[in-house]
């Protein structure tokens, strides 16, 4: 678990691409920290050995060996191998033959992993008889006299049955269905015409699918054939004489060639750490038992070196706990994932991302990081929480390392903060060195008093609203939610109202805010109230201005000058007169969409020449003239 909240696991995975053989990748699979003072060190000098040997000669000659070493078992069973199989073994003896030779190279650098040469078997005599008698996973020619001599006949034979086939298809051309002969079943024959089937001794082997074409074996081919099975026998008998005789060469060499490979599995971890190193750009870490952190420039192994910001960090010298506070997304998480991250990779023998590091052996790691909610539980976010340092509180000793991310959160502010103030307690009286993350102002102050515990802050821009990710140590941080919210056009009045809210009333003098109470201005929403309309609302919407009517009886047709109103009447221009009509005695001929065009001035069809002038002046001046509407 508590590798993947700190991104062990993911570290891991790159490790484990870097290795070769199957071995190798599952000691790293299960890798986690070394408590032997003296295994460890020896695994980090390992570690920088194989780096320097890779820098300075590059990667080494290495295969997975998994399938040798089946094969060196079924060696050993005294099952004979097949030439696949001891082919396998020839290239695995080259290999070592090369590693043995970039080992050597690497003693002029005096570095300890080029001294594993001298426990290298190359197997020269076994390499040399494999690299003879097989080529191309079979049994070559040349393995021996007796093998090279049955083939040679073999061939001969070939040649003369062909030849045979050919001078009877020549002498017998109006009997055959074609000029030339064929293969069946392994056997040569001569494609014959129905008709002639008796004509030609032989042996019927096959026929074609409309039965007009035999495939006869000629007797004198048939002989040959009978002969030359003889001799195939004779080979397979060489073939498995040599197979065996290989076989138990390697069977004699097992437990040597054994050896070699977990040696090459050795190596394969070894320099997977090198080649780690180097991915990430490694330094090696000083080890010490003094329960003492030092990181330089240390940096998360996962992020880019380009973007992350280095951290100077240090513990357990005066003080074993650390409280960091600072704004979201200040880097806190990231800081205290770093340290522990990097502390665990020394503790595995491996590299850290820091320039220079001091790292203490630890027994044991422990962590509290994100939303711990476990809903196959049934527990709460702050229910798991507590449950998680219920259970580190009950495992913690003075040589753990305990990393916990905003204590005493996920419930009752007040409560919350002095949860928060009895875990620390507990953890500065186990002796563990810890680190956590806060926003509790009273947390601050209790760390800031209390012996043994120190104040960190993440820095932040005020003036760009962005985390400049750096540790200070020994100064207590700020969430800077006040100095976010002005930044971001929170008016200033409020802000003073958040600051007496949360410090007091003399607090509010402190803080300097820029954004004034913005004007209101209105949005030209309002509420609309809805009239009283007909008692049927569909009535008053039925017709619209300019739609064309027929007024009942006459079926006169007018146009809609005034809508529907509530209580059912309508005006219809008939004429050039404007009536009131009910809306019963109205039918729709033609609705005005379809008469005129989108924002079409009405007014031409309702007013006189006379009363648009009046209108007009109406609208750009003052003036005593009216318009009368008839009635």
């Amino acid at each position: 678990m508590i590798e993947k909240q700190i991104e062990f696991d993911k570290v891991k995975e790159i490790w484990k691409n870097l290795a070769v053989t199957g071995e190798a990748k599952k000691q790293i699979e299960d890798r986690w920290i070394i408590l032997e003072e003296s295994t460890l060190r020896r695994e980090l000098r390992d570690t920088t050995d194989a780096k320097e040997m890779i820098e300075k000669l590059g990667n080494p000659p290495l295969q997975d060996v998994s399938e040798i070493l089946e094969i060196l078992e079924i060696s050993k069973r005294g099952d004979c191998l097949s030439p696949y199989q001891l082919e396998r073994v020839q290239s695995v003896l080259i290999i070592l033959e090369r590693l043995g030779s970039y080992l050597n190279r690497g003693k002029q650098f005096r570095n300890s992993i080029a001294y594993y040469d001298e426990s290298l078997d190359t197997q020269e005599e076994l390499k040399e008889e494999i690299l003879r008698q097989i080529r191309g996973e079979r049994v070559d020619d040349h393995a021996s006299k007796e093998l090279f001599e049955i083939r040679m006949k073999l061939q001969q034979l070939d040649e003369e049955m062909k030849r045979k086939a050919e001078t009877i298809i020549r002498n017998n051309r109006e009997c055959m269905a074609e000029n030339f002969y064929t293969t069946r079943n392994g056997r040569i024959c001569i494609p014959v015409k129905k008709e002639y089937r008796y004509k030609i001794a032989g042996s019927l082997v096959d026929k074609s699918s409309t039965g007009s074409t035999l495939f006869i074996e000629p007797e004198g081919v048939l002989r040959l054939g009978e002969e030359r099975q003889y001799l195939r026998l004779d080979e397979e008998n060489e073939v498995y004489r040599i197979l065996y005789t290989l076989t138990a060469m390697v069977s004699d060499c097992a437990d040597a060639l054994t050896e070699n490979m977990r040696l090459i599995e050795k190596l394969d971890y070894s320099f997977s750490k090198g080649k780690l190193s180097i991915e990430l750009g490694g330094t090696e870490p000083k080890i010490n038992l003094e329960r003492r952190i030092t990181l330089d420039q240390a940096r998360h192994p996962l992020m880019d070196p380009k973007v992350s910001v280095p951290l100077a960090f240090e513990i357990g010298v005066d003080n074993r706990g650390i409280v960091i506070t600072g704004p979201n997304t200040g880097g806190k998480t990231v800081a205290i994932k770093t340290v522990m991250l990097n502390a665990i990779m020394a503790q595995c023998g491996l590299h850290v991302c820091s320039r220079q590091a001091d790292i203490c052996m630890n027994s044991a790691y422990f962590c509290d990081i994100g939303d711990g909610q476990n809903l196959s539980d049934n527990l709460s976010t702050f229910s798991s929480h507590i449950k998680n340092v219920l259970h580190i509180l009950g495992e913690v000793d003075r040589d753990s390392f305990v990393i916990m991310d905003e204590l005493g959160s996920g419930t009752d502010p007040q409560e919350g903060m002095g949860i928060a103030i009895a875990i620390l307690e507990k953890l500065r009286e186990s002796g563990a060195n810890f680190l956590v993350t806060t926003h509790y102002p009273e947390v601050k102050e209790y760390a800031g008093r209390q012996e043994g515990i120190i104040n960190a802050r993440m820095t932040f821009n005020k003036e760009t609203l962005q985390p400049t990710y750096k540790m200070v140590i020994g100064e207590a941080g700020e969430s800077c939610a006040f100095y976010i919210a002005d930044r971001l056009g929170m008016p200033a009045d409020m802000l003073n109202i958040a600051v007496k809210a949360a410090y007091g009333e003399k607090a509010a003098g402190i803080y300097t805010f820029h954004n004034k109470e913005p004007e209101k201005t209105a949005s030209g929403k309002k509420i609309r109230k809805t009239k009283k309309t007909h008692k049927n609302a569909e009535i008053t919407t039925r017709y619209q201005i300019g739609d064309s009517v027929y007024v009942l009886p006459d079926k006169k047709i007018g146009i809609v000058c005034e809508p529907i109103n509530e209580k059912g009447v309508l005006r219809v221009q008939i004429a050039g007169r404007k009536i009131w009509i009910n809306h019963k005695r109205v039918q729709l001929h033609v609705k005005a969409e379809e008469l005129y065009p989108e924002d079409y001035d009405m007014s031409i069809v309702f007013d006189n020449v006379e009363d648009r002038k009046k209108r007009h002046d109406m609208e750009r001046k003052y003036t005593t003239e009216t318009i009368t509407y008839e009635s």
